[in-house]
Order: C-alpha cells, then sequence, then structure tokens
C-alpha cells in the first residue's frame, strides 16, 4: 500500500492507495477516528460490491456502520438530494462527532462531501472512491459541491476529508465507460503537468495503480499551492470550462463527466491554438489519445448555447473568464479571456 501525503496546515491527510485494502478500511479510519459511529453514504450499484467487506473491517474495529443510499448517476448531485440526505443522517442521530464515510465515485463523494462540510457547521469525513475518476482525480483537493439549474457545482465549497482510500481492484468492476470517463480525468492530469505521462499513455505502456498514484501526486502538488482554487490550481479545470457547459446544455444526461472533460480538453486546446498560445497540433495529438481510449473528440451542438451556460461558470468575473489552455503537452497556463471575444472566436 503506498501513502501520499496532502500537506495542508491543519487539514493534511494521507491518500491510501493499493489492491485490495478495503479490508483495511476499519484500521485505517481507527487511526484518524476515535468514535464509535460512522455513517456510510453509498449508491445501490456500490453497495452489493463493496459496501459488506468494509462494513465488516468497521466492525471489527469497534465503529458500528449506519448506511445510507442514494441514486446513481449525476441526477443526484441536486439540492433536493441533499436535502434527503439531510434528512437520512438526522434520523441516524448524526452528530458533529461523528464520521460520514463517502463510499462511491464522483457523484456519491460529491454529495456526502458537501453534506459532511455544511451539516452542523461540519462532520468529519473520508472518501473511499471506488471509481477512476474519483480515485485519480475528485477524492483529492476537497471540492465538494452539488448542481444548480443554471450550471454544474455552482453550489459548493472546499472541505477536506480525513482521509482517503483508495483499493484499486474496485477498478476491476468498471464497464468500458466508466473506465474511460476516469482515464479523461488522468489524461488531463498528464497533458496539463507530467510530459513522460502523457507520452506513457499515447503508447499504452502504463501501470493503472501507479498511474493513479501518479496523477494524484500531480493534483496534490497542486492543491498544496493553492487550496482554495484561485491561482495555479484552475490548471485542474483545463477542458471543464467547456465540459461544464457541454454538460448543461446536454441536461447532465447525454455524455459522462469524463465524456463532456474529453470534449472539452480539444475544444479549449484548438482554442489555444487560435489564440496562438498552443503550440500547433497539439489539439490533434490530445484528440488521438483521447480517442485511444474511447472517449469522444467531436461535437455538435448550439455554440450559442453553450456560451450562454458558460455564462455561469464558476471560473466566470465580469466580463472576463479564467480558462486553462496548454502551452504544449505537460505544461498549462491560465488566461484570463473577455467573453465577448470567447463568443467570437465560438
Amino acid at each position: 500500500m503506498r501513502r501520499i501525503r496532502v500537506d495542508i496546515p491543519g487539514r493534511g491527510y494521507d491518500i491510501c492507495i493499493g489492491e485490495d485494502i478495503l479490508y483495511k478500511s476499519g484500521p485505517l479510519i481507527r487511526e484518524i477516528y476515535g468514535g464509535k459511529k460512522a455513517a456510510i453514504v453509498t449508491d445501490g450499484n456500490v453497495y452489493p460490491l463493496y459496501y459488506w467487506q468494509m462494513a465488516r473491517s468497521l466492525q471489527a474495529n469497534g465503529i458500528e456502520p449506519c448506511v445510507t443510499f442514494i441514486e446513481p448517476g449525476e441526477a443526484s448531485k441536486s439540492q433536493a438530494c441533499l436535502m434527503s440526505l439531510y434528512d437520512m443522517l438526522l434520523s441516524m442521530d448524526m452528530t458533529r462527532s461523528g464520521l460520514i464515510i463517502a463510499l462511491g465515485g464522483g457523484v456519491v463523494g460529491n454529495l456526502a462531501g458537501f453534506a459532511a462540510a455544511t451539516l452542523m457547521g461540519g462532520i468529519p469525513l473520508v472518501q473511499i472512491p471506488t471509481s477512476l475518476l474519483a480515485q485519480a482525480d475528485s477524492c483529492v483537493g476537497g471540492k465538494v459541491a452539488v448542481n444548480h439549474e443554471k450550471g454544474k457545482n455552482l453550489i459548493g465549497t472546499f472541505y477536506q476529508p480525513k482521509l482517503v482510500i483508495s483499493d484499486t481492484e474496485c477498478l476491476k468492476t468498471l464497464d468500458k465507460r466508466s473506465f474511460a470517463c476516469g482515464m479523461a480525468e488522468i489524461i488531463k492530469h498528464a497533458a496539463t503537468a507530467d510530459a513522460e505521462l502523457f507520452g506513457e499513455l499515447e503508447a499504452k505502456r502504463y501501470d493503472l495503480p501507479e498511474t493513479v498514484a501518479r496523477s494524484c501526486e500531480i493534483k496534490r502538488r497542486v492543491v498544496e499551492l493553492d487550496e482554495f482554487d484561485t491561482g495555479i490550481r484552475r490548471i485542474m479545470d483545463f477542458g471543464h470550462t467547456f465540459a461544464h457547459a457541454i454538460e448543461n446544455v446536454c441536461d447532465f444526461g447525454v455524455y459522462t463527466h469524463g465524456e463532456a472533460v474529453s470534449l472539452g480538453m480539444v475544444l479549449e486546446c484548438g482554442l489555444g491554438e487560435k489564440l496562438r498560445v498552443t503550440k500547433p497540433g497539439t489539439a490533434q495529438r490530445l484528440a488521438e489519445v483521447l480517442s485511444s481510449f474511447g472517449l469522444p473528440v467531436s461535437l455538435e451542438t448550439d455554440v450559442k448555447s453553450l456560451f450562454k451556460a458558460m455564462l455561469f461558470d464558476e471560473k466566470r468575473d465580469g466580463g472576463m473568464i479564467d480558462i486553462a489552455l496548454l502551452t504544449d503537452i505537460g505544461d498549462c497556463k491560465v488566461h484570463s479571456i473577455d467573453m465577448r471575444e470567447l463568443e467570437d472566436m465560438l
């Protein structure tokens, strides 16, 4: 098992990554939690696969698990589902001395994380990501949010977990589409900060558990420099300005988040080339890698609808919007672009 330390003053935590480590979740959680009860938030897809293995480990270490369910899918990242989750946690007699464990993918992690951050002013949180996207990206950095009808992740905050446990054996149960969804975020990390890893992905010469760890290391370094996403951390949003708009325009149902990020990266890379910020040919190289993992790289949609959705992007400030653009594979910078100029280029 490998431990990666996210070193944030006063809010640091370990990311534990390894094969078949769910059975160690009890003793690992006991290291950071002295209480007797934990609320497990999961969904109906994850529960039969992993809940009981984790629950037995908790019980063996003196922690009694109480489980609550959300519906699988992006639709659960809603204000209505959040209110329902609050009700369920309160019915379990959850207090500030308790513990909330998010067992699942990115949706579970975001919804449970936001509930933990806001219920009673904050309840300790452990993330146990089971999808590739969650293990390689969303479990790191403490960004938790729910969607608003105007846009994705508009209701959010920063709330670091006490611990992350990533069992890479869980990735063996993913279908091809879910696996590709996670690979989009790994490719994003490589494209923005690790040209060597990008080359390995191009050549299909990579070890998955090691690649998950390297992806977490990339994000860890950025989060430690900019916990609250006001500067350099915005390079982690490469592809996401367009991706969130695509998801919103398509009602969060046509594309998975990873598929939308894939489309967004190609579009933003093309934008960078048009602005002469990005090395020519980078968009094509990026598209070829994404396509090789079964991800979409071309989009047919109404440009006006996309731009309208971008008006509600969290990174917009007045008439300007911050967009992460590659200079080359392995190097990325955040550029502030005038919204009128962006509309013209679209």
